[in-house]
């Protein structure tokens, strides 16, 4: 009957009743009497709803056996001994409840193998069940039993059953006695199964299994195995490919394999503190600086990581001194005698590369440094150079040519230009073959954890895997799941090749003054926020107008959506900037009233401030507006301007006391450059990347700047700016390398979703 009536209503019915809280009205022929023919069905799980409430002990006896005794409790009466089912029977008292007492018990004999014969002899036959009879009761019913809001209580020997997994017992291989020790050419291992925290072997565990099987007694506790799960065990041993070196060594590194505990013989153990140790390095002869002692440290490091046959991402905070470090690690290449046939290749962005052959002089002298750059470029056979300079374009357009030559190190800065492993500019740069490869990043993570592995996977290939398996390990679980522990294991398994220090940390560095950061607020304009809402009106519109699921109109959806956002964002810089109608009048922006009010105190105090945003366009309108209100030209730095022009205006800024204002486009400028004679930075329109508004205020605040920074993050009040800037902040609660930014999520939100975060209010 309940199959026939499903199928005649669509056949989800008792879904729909028991787990989508919906209604039935029972009304056609034949049905009147069902609901009460399914209630009569459910009472059979009422177990806890009348006076008394059924509960279960378990007790493990010598002789290898389990004996279940049944109790019942009195609902209501918390502090009340429970009564043992036997003595409902024995005792008077009970005489006129037992009926009322037993009906709830008897309904458990599905459950309870034994039970019946338990209440036909009245509790004087005990429960008894053997290791096999007891396996299916363990597994199975109890689970069930819970959920029913029955108490089972069980020995301490069951409260944690143990299951065996797959792991590995970490050994020395042979020494080699040629050249450095390398630990990964240096670590093979055994197969294992970890059972809780220890250690059995394949051979001892099929001895343990011989005699038994499901449920095995093991020391003071149990395992379980089921037939699948030791068919998968065993399948894993016979048929899983060899390990590589660095799947082993990150097992070593984090202490696990696939989550098991693992084994190290006491060389292992000792190879591992031999060859990670910190120890000191003696500086450069040549070195023309003195280091800091965590920039000593970071030189040790790397140089630590090269001749132990790694390579190293050097990820302190911006304006830490990465340069340097770098540049005294290759000059100690140079005076080890690495760099003869073999030399040193650094790839930077294009505004940097006179920055580095500007360093290397004055900290390096002794290192004769080539421009590889422009359309005139050339290496000749045999020219005397220890550094070749060049860009991420030029290492894309001739990788060919590179890969052809011989390489000590390979050293990228602004490492996150390769964070995207599947764009043409990462392939080439990874395709180039080194010795060792040094990273540099102040934001290995800027939007996603894929970007740290591409990052990673240059300087050590195959370290983290291949992409699939990093995702599945680490990047899902901590991104989408906020999993600490696997968020713990990333960092175990990487810190030995990646250094993050912050200037924050005062045990770093303790002569850095404070970074003061402060959400400053404006409102629309009348005219503005006329725009706004016209603006958002029609786009709204548009994107509702949608209405398929489909992978297109998807895609069409989110278009759309950012399409918006940039649109309201220009709105409220300027209307101008959106309507590209010439109007230059900046009491249209409440914007430019704000930042008027700052660059008024700014100047007057004879100070210096470093103004960022994400538009060259709006770049160009505060130039105008800047110079028309203070009669001063700001200078104004984005990507069209050449390497010449961009180091005349950084000199300028940072030597010529008339030059205060300085408008940097936030693409062009967010990276690489040292602006500390600016003690202001004003972030005009906010990029929603916390990773990317940092790089850009560590243009001012890194190593040299002696004055207290204030950074002022403009927000437009009741707009979608305000809403957006608390929702990223909320995401900041996860570890900093975890947090998934930038502006594509938005277009996922629902059309309600939308207009919440978009409407004036």
């Amino acid at each position: 009957m309940v199959s026939q009536l499903s199928e005649s209503v669509g056949g989800d019915l008792f879904i729909d009743l028991f787990f989508r809280k919906k209604d039935y009205p029972f009304h056609k022929p034949g049905e009147q009497a069902l609901p009460g023919g399914i209630e009569k069905w459910l009472q059979r799980y009422y177990f806890t709803q009348g006076r008394f409430k059924p509960a279960i002990v378990v007790e493990e006896s010598d002789n290898g056996r389990f004996e279940l005794n049944i109790y019942l409790k009195e609902n209501g009466k918390s502090l009340a001994k429970p009564i043992l089912l036997k003595d409902i029977f024995s005792l008077k008292k009970y005489d006129a409840l037992r009926f009322e007492i037993l009906q709830p018990v008897t309904r458990l004999s599905v459950f309870v193998p034994g039970l019946d014969n338990h209440i036909n002899a009245k509790g004087k036959e005990h429960i008894l069940l053997t290791l096999k009879e007891f396996t299916p009761f363990l597994m199975q019913a109890v689970p069930a039993i819970r959920l029913l809001d029955i108490d089972i209580l069980l020995p301490k020997s069951l409260q944690e059953i143990l299951r065996p997994r797959a792991s590995i017992r970490v050994k020395q291989k042979a020494k080699d006695s040629h050249g450095f020790l390398r630990l990964d050419k240096l670590l093979d291992f055994d197969w294992q199964v970890a059972v809780g925290n220890d250690l059995v072997s394949e051979d001892e565990f099929r001895r343990m299994l011989r005699n038994s099987e499901g449920l095995l007694k093991y020391k003071t506790g149990y395992i379980y195995v089921s037939p699948d799960e030791l068919q998968k065990l065993y399948k894993h041993f016979t048929s899983s490919k060899e390990l590589s070196a660095f799947e082993i060594l990150r097992s070593v590194l984090s202490g696990e394999y696939q989550g098991a505990k693992i084994a190290l013989t006491d060389e292992v153990q000792q190879l591992i503190k031999q060859l990670t140790v910190q120890a000191e390095i003696a500086l450069p002869k040549a070195l023309s600086a003195t280091m800091r002692p965590y920039q000593s440290r970071g030189f040790s490091w790397m140089y630590r990581n090269t001749q132990i046959g790694f390579g190293s991402v050097i990820a302190d905070d911006m304006g830490l001194g990465k340069t340097l470090q770098v540049i005294a690690t290759i000059l100690k290449y140079k005076e080890d005698g690495m760099l003869g046939k073999e030399k040193a290749l650094v790839v930077a962005p294009t505004g940097l590369m006179t920055n580095w052959q500007a360093e290397i002089e004055r900290f390096a002298p002794s290192l004769k440094c080539k421009i590889y750059h422009g359309a005139t470029r050339n290496i000749e056979k045999g020219e005397d150079f220890d550094v070749l300079l060049t860009t991420y374009g030029i290492a894309r357009s001739d990788a060919d040519k590179l890969k052809k030559m011989k390489w000590q190190a390979l050293v990228l800065d602004e490492a996150q230009n390769i964070k995207n492993y599947d764009t043409a500019q990462s392939k080439a740069v990874k395709s180039i073959p080194a010795n060792t490869f040094i990273a540099m990043s102040g934001t290995p993570v800027e939007n996603r954890l894929s970007e740290l592995w591409s990052i990673m996977d240059f300087c050590n290939r195959g370290f983290l895997g291949n992409l699939k398996e990093f995702k599945d390990t680490f990047a899902l679980p901590i991104q989408t799941q906020n999993d600490l522990e696997a968020a713990g294991n990333l960092k175990k398994v990487t810190a030995p090749f990646l250094m993050r220090r912050l200037k924050s940390d005062k045990s770093i560095i303790s002569d850095l003054p404070e970074k003061i950061e402060m959400d400053a607020y404006c409102t629309l304009t009348k005219e503005q926020a006329a725009l706004y809402e016209k603006t958002l009106q029609k786009a709204m519109q548009e994107i509702e107008g949608i209405e398929g699921t489909d992978h297109k109109s998807l895609f069409a959806r989110q278009g759309l959506v950012l399409q918006m956002i940039l649109a309201l964002k220009q709105i409220c810089n300027h209307p101008t900037h959106f309507l590209k109608n010439k109007v230059m009048d900046a009491s249209l922006s409440g914007k430019m009233d704000l930042l008027f009010e700052r660059l008024e105190t700014i100047v007057d105090n004879n100070e210096k401030v470093l103004i960022f945003t994400q538009f060259v366009e709006m770049g160009e309108l505060l130039k105008h507006f800047i110079a028309e209100r203070l009669g001063e030209t700001p200078l104004f730095y984005h990507g069209g301007c050449s390497i010449k022009q961009r180091k005349e205006m950084v000199d300028a800024f940072q030597n010529n006391p008339a030059d205060k204002i300085f408008i940097l486009s936030l693409k062009a400028a967010g990276t690489g450059l040292n602006l500390t004679a600016a003690n202001h930075v004003i972030h005009y329109d906010l990029w929603w990347n916390p990773a990317v508004e940092a790089q850009a205020t560590d243009r001012a605040y890194r190593i040299g700047q002696q004055k207290n920074v204030m950074v002022h993050r403009f927000i437009t009040k009741a707009s979608f700016e305000e809403r957006i800037n608390e929702m990223i902040q909320n995401k900041k609660a996860l570890a900093e390398m975890t947090v998934s930014t930038g502006e594509s999520w938005i277009g996922n939100l629902s059309n309600k979703e939308l207009k919440d975060v978009f409407e004036l209010r």
